[in-house]
């Protein structure tokens, strides 16, 4: 994983703007202020529908698909690099106050004195239901078809059509 530094003027102004747009559509969650949220996207599929509440830091590296649902606070902590990318597939589930965090801090305390941060891509398939108050940690893959418990923490991929629940995220059942 290579390292940035979100403390950078270029990244802070970044971020800033996105705030604004993000603030604004919570606000006032018209049809123009969530064009201009899905405009901050690499990829935004038709039908995708998203909720006030939302926040994200960058925007470019999120790709939404078909018909994917992203219900109230929803909280997506990207980053500004490839490696941070968010790929949310065709017809997803997204409940109420899901964090999806592509960005983490350096384990290693020099590096975290130098605001060092680390991204790693998490992708979401097609057809996943990720229940309310979830939290999907960085370098996580979940297959289509699965399901996500309310308030699970997902620390590492989940295979297609599978449930998983709890923290850390442990498999129930398979589909």
């Amino acid at each position: 994983m290579q390292p940035f530094n979100s403390l950078n003027r270029e990244l802070l102004a970044l971020r800033k703007q996105t705030g604004e747009i993000c603030r604004l559509f919570n606000k006032s969650p018209s049809k123009g202020n969530l064009k201009r949220i899905k405009e901050l996207f690499a990829q935004c599929g038709e039908g995708a529908i998203i909720e006030s509440g939302f926040h994200c830091d960058y925007g470019n590296q999120i790709a939404i698909g078909d018909r994917s649902f992203i219900n109230i606070n929803c909280t997506v902590l990207d980053a500004p690099i490839s490696e941070g990318a968010i790929s949310i597939g065709d017809d997803c589930l997204i409940g109420p106050n899901v964090q999806l965090l592509t960005v983490s801090h350096a384990v290693n305390p020099t590096q975290r004195l130098n605001k060092e941060n680390f991204a790693a891509p998490i992708t979401i398939g097609n057809n996943v239901w990720i229940g309310a108050g979830a939290i999907i940690l960085a370098g996580v893959c979940i297959g289509d078809n699965s399901i996500i418990g309310a308030g699970s923490v997902v620390t590492k991929s989940v295979e297609a059509d599978t449930v998983v629940a709890g923290n850390p995220a442990r498999e129930i059942r398979t589909l």
